[in-house]
């Protein structure tokens, strides 16, 4: 009879590990799930800004040079 209970003990304790594990997997894969959108958002965001920035970058650029340019000739002027 102790043998028995002993089993039946051992047995609802394992149900109730496998239980703890399953929400304890499950809350770890929703904090995953929230950091991993939160990266994605991040790495989105920082694409649309290196766009903007590039697209800045090509306006200014040939400015630059321009500049560059006169700064160069006068320099020889001078």
């Amino acid at each position: 009879m102790d043998l028995k209970l002993g089993l039946d003990v051992s047995s609802v304790l394992n149900l109730a590990c496998w239980g703890v594990c399953f929400w304890w997997m499950h809350a770890l894969s929703k904090r995953q799930e929230t950091m991993l959108q939160r990266l994605q958002d991040q790495a989105k965001r920082i694409e649309r800004v290196a766009s903007e920035e590039h697209e800045l970058l090509k306006e200014v650029h040939p400015a630059v040079e321009e500049i560059q340019h006169e700064v160069t000739h006068r320099r020889r002027a001078d």
